[in-house]
């Protein structure tokens, strides 16, 4: 393996968000992530506190799904998700934008909902924005979405749920880290849905390095 791979896999939050998903897969799936060293692992929310004994003490994140997929669940519902997560042991927190409310230009509660989500993520805990790209219209709105979450604190922006016909693109991508570039603070992205291979890892980790810098790719930040 090339030390451009084993890099790329060090940056890997390793998924299981099947609808078919089983405790014994989320076992093996920890298995990997430890094996491998991997960033992190994103499960459902009712395996969060499962993976959590099973990586006690492996530095390795608990990343979980709330608001998912449909981005369309009421404030209450997610918050109580939220809680629950973190209390499990999550430390990084996957929120789904309303993104149907927020292409329809409902701005205010869609920005209400992830002020209200990293208002009870205490650090270091990680919340991370999903943008849903491929249901957003344009550039122009995929850029407008992540400098609202940038503008919200969240600590990472990502592309998609991988439940929609399309998900994370290297155009969505560009104009996210271009958004990222202009922020007065770190920001990470996460691209997400659709990359199987060290080739569609690199051309994210290269689209990075040209807007970033060769050194900007790390676990805090991609």
């Amino acid at each position: 393996m090339g030390d451009r791979a084993r890099n790329a896999i060090s940056l890997i939050d390793l998924t299981d968000l099947a609808d078919d998903h089983s405790g014994a897969g989320i076992d093996a799936l920890c298995a990997r992530a430890a094996e491998h060293r991997t960033a992190a692992v994103c499960v459902w929310p009712e395996f969060v506190e499962r993976c959590a004994e099973f990586l006690a003490g492996t530095g390795i994140g608990i990343a979980t799904v709330v608001n998912f997929p449909k981005g369309n669940q009421q404030v209450g519902a997610v918050l109580d998700q939220t809680l629950t997560a973190l209390s499990d042991g999550a430390t990084e927190i996957d929120l789904v934008m309303p993104y149907k409310m927020f292409r329809n230009g409902d701005v205010k509660p869609t920005a209400s909902l992830i002020e209200s989500v990293g208002d009870i993520i205490a650090p270091p805990g990680v919340l991370k924005v999903i943008l849903e790209t491929g249901e957003l219209p344009d550039s122009a709105a995929i850029r407008s979405a992540s400098e609202l979450a940038i503008g919200l604190g969240a600590d990472f922006i990502k592309t998609s749920t991988g439940k929609t016909p399309v998900s994370a693109t290297p155009e969505a991508a560009r104009t996210m880290l271009e958004a990222i570039n202009n922020a007065d603070r770190i920001v990470g992205l996460k691209p997400s849905g659709g990359i199987r291979t060290v080739e569609d890892a690199m051309i994210y980790l290269d689209l990075a390095a040209e807007i970033m810098g060769p050194d900007w790719a790390t676990p805090t930040t991609f």
